[in-house]
């Protein structure tokens, strides 16, 4: 049974992939997977957050993947893989108490749920490169 950050972390990924291809207003978005995922309370506050970091910081997390993978345009990438990153690295930017190799873990690990074959190699890679770069 995965544990509540975990879902957290997948309605957050749920939620950016939406609202990454459509209009929809990111709190409806994210209060209705928050419903339909039946979240405690403790894990709805995480995917808000979550949520909203991301968002308020997209521009300084995009320009971090740039650096990492410049021979990968952000607005290129697989939705699902753009997403997962930006979860990943406003997480170990923002959330110091969440270790960044658990960090990077769990957005491995949703890479190989929600993306394509080679995606949790280039999500592995991505973030292993910020991570050297981050002291902590």
């Amino acid at each position: 049974m995965a544990g509540p950050r975990r879902k957290a972390r997948t309605v957050a990924l749920q939620a950016l992939y939406e609202i990454d291809t459509t209009s929809h207003e990111p709190g409806t978005v994210v209060s209705r997977l928050i419903g339909e995922e039946r979240l405690t309370p403790e894990a709805a506050r995480y995917a808000e957050t979550l949520v909203r970091g991301v968002l308020e910081e997209r521009e300084r997390i995009d320009a971090a993947i740039a650096r990492a993978a410049p021979a990968f345009p952000v607005d290129q990438l697989a939705v699902v893989d753009r997403n997962i990153l930006r979860l990943a690295i406003y997480e170990m930017l923002r959330h110091n108490e969440v270790p960044i190799r658990a960090v990077v873990n769990e957005a491995v690990e949703l890479a190989k749920t929600f993306g394509s074959d080679s995606s949790s190699r280039f999500v592995n890679g991505v973030l292993g490169s910020i991570s050297a770069t981050l002291t902590r």
